[in-house]
């Protein structure tokens, strides 16, 4: 492109737009904080720097995972603890009731009472936090059980879904956070038959025991509440385990973020000092260029000649 400047004013020109472009860019990085606005800033290191926001917002996603997983497993721990006094109750109603002494009239109003138990057993099997059941596997918007005098224990199923979410682990991995209702309260042999660790058969067979009068049957029935509570204790463990992992993965994504965003912050803060620094500098070559260009002769030929 031709132009009528001379080479003079062309230099000037383009030296003052170099200082004019590092008091922009020294202006931007003051107000900002940041030394990088726009990937023409740093385009060497914008690749890096998007694949470090990519990885802090995987993280911290994570971190809002497992708060969630620590509400559940915290209610689910809670749930375990009580069902298990339940069992201690149950066990003490049947030993009241197969002591020789007890008459028809106590054998009926303790078989009432375990009732009531499992009841609240299946209460608990229904245990919602957040609107969700949490032993309800994959679909956490229904119950599993729910109470049902024609089923044979008295309580019906009404969903059979698994828990096949997995918590992701900050460090690598993942791993399994829940329970569902008939891993805990109905378990169940491969064929399908009633385990010696189920806690609704238990307590429904305790129920039918005392409401029959037969010492004999309730001790039986006893033990097999003692074996359900004592499968129950192991199903809690689960969650002990589960809520320290947890803890151990908060910690570690915790410590990530941490990471993240100091690396983050190496790449795209301004060092500020610096850049206010510059933009004094730039600001009074801006102004000396200006005045010393004022000072300089503008004479053409025309003005040597009379």
């Amino acid at each position: 492109m031709t132009t009528n400047l001379d080479p003079a004013a062309q230099l000037f020109l383009a030296n003052v737009g170099r200082i004019q472009q590092r008091l922009n860019q020294a202006s931007e990085e003051v107000s900002s904080g940041k030394k990088i606005n726009q990937a023409s800033d740093a385009p060497d290191q914008v690749e890096d720097l998007l694949q470090l926001r990519a990885n802090q917002q995987h993280n911290q996603q994570i971190q809002s995972n497992l708060k969630l997983a620590e509400t559940n497993t915290e209610a689910a721990d809670g749930a375990l603890g009580s069902s298990i006094q339940l069992m201690d109750q149950a066990v003490q109603l049947g030993t009241e009731g197969a002591n020789s002494a007890a008459s028809g009239t106590d054998m009926t109003t303790l078989s009432q009472q375990v009732g009531t138990i499992l009841s609240e057993m299946v209460s608990y099997s229904q245990t919602v936090v957040d609107g969700q059941y949490i032993f309800s596997g994959d679909q956490s918007q229904y119950p599993t059980y729910e109470i049902d005098a024609a089923a044979p224990d008295g309580v019906a199923q009404v969903s059979d879904a698994l828990a096949t979410q997995q918590m992701e682990n900050p460090a690598g991995g993942s791993f399994p956070a829940a329970l569902t209702a008939q891993q805990i309260f109905d378990e169940r042999n491969a064929d399908g038959t009633t385990a010696s660790g189920n806690v609704f058969a238990a307590l429904s067979g305790l129920e039918s025991a005392l409401a029959s009068g037969d010492a004999v049957s309730v001790e039986q029935a006893i033990n097999s509440v003692k074996t359900a509570s004592a499968y129950l204790n192991q199903e809690q463990a689960f969650y002990g385990q589960a809520e320290n992992r947890i803890q151990n993965a908060q910690s570690f994504s915790t410590n990530y973020d941490t990471q993240l965003q100091t690396e983050i912050s190496g790449i795209q803060d301004a060092d500020i000092a610096s850049a206010a620094t510059q933009l004094t500098e730039s600001q009074t070559q801006l102004q000396a260029s200006f005045e010393m260009e004022a000072e300089m002769p503008h004479k053409s030929l025309f003005d040597y000649l009379g």
